[in-house]
């Protein structure tokens, strides 16, 4: 059968956009777009009328010490400064190897961060393979905050988020720590799959957001969040 000049350009070209459809969606979504993630939240988030707003920038695990520079902040405004806990908002910005704690134990087990990142379990001496971070260590209905069991001296993520603090989790983190699991632990899994599977197992009340440097700059333009490096 004969094909004119033009059919042969148009079936040309539809070929290519077929082919240019396939390896666009093999390749990793490097950038997230508005439609992507819950935006709705974190303006929320931005917008929010507490009294004192601060962000937390962490972006190295280094045993947690990070948390325990929150909880310093919210018992010295809460008990210190006298304002009360419903007027302050804390907001931990997990990015770099600091974003693996935003991860539930399969995540830690699977992709094992204690060995990749050099997180110890002091209880086994061996590269952790749980998140050691998450789980609270208060002592139930202990409200004392002079107490070491008390609800105000823990400094575990669930503790954290029980008095308000959000935490956030950075796509394009996980999209580097992704390239680095398959290339230190030899994985042969597309680095796309991987990333969603990850971000599958983030611990519950995380807020995904696309670009974590992005999103401390809305919160301190649009939100005046006091800045602060851990």
């Amino acid at each position: 059968m004969k094909i004119s000049r033009k059919d042969f350009v148009g079936r040309a070209a539809a070929a290519l956009a077929a082919v240019a459809g396939a390896g666009s969606s093999a390749e990793a979504q490097l950038v997230y777009r508005h439609s992507d993630w819950k935006f709705a939240e974190f303006d929320r988030l931005v917008h929010s009328k507490a009294r004192v707003k601060q962000v937390f920038d962490a972006t190295q695990v280094n045993d947690g010490r990070f948390l325990n520079n929150i909880k310093n902040s919210l018992n010295g405004l809460q008990f210190g400064f006298e304002i009360p806990a419903a007027q302050l908002q804390m907001i931990a910005a997990l990015h770099g190897p600091a974003n693996t704690v935003n991860f539930n134990d399969s995540a830690w087990e699977k992709y094992r961060f204690g060995e990749v990142f050099k997180v110890m379990d002091p209880k086994t001496g061996q590269p952790a393979t749980r998140n050691l971070f998450y789980a609270s260590k208060a002592e139930k209905g202990s409200k004392d905050p002079n107490r070491g069991d008390s609800v105000y001296q823990d400094t575990s993520v669930e503790g954290l988020q029980g008095r308000g603090v959000k935490f956030l989790s950075c796509h394009s983190a996980n999209e580097e720590t992704a390239g680095r699991l398959i290339h230190e632990l030899k994985l042969s899994v597309e680095r796309d799959e991987l990333v969603k599977d990850l971000e599958s197992r983030a611990l519950p009340g995380v807020l995904l957001v696309p670009s974590m440097v992005a999103a401390i700059a809305l919160l301190q333009a649009d939100g005046h969040y006091a800045y602060t490096a851990v």
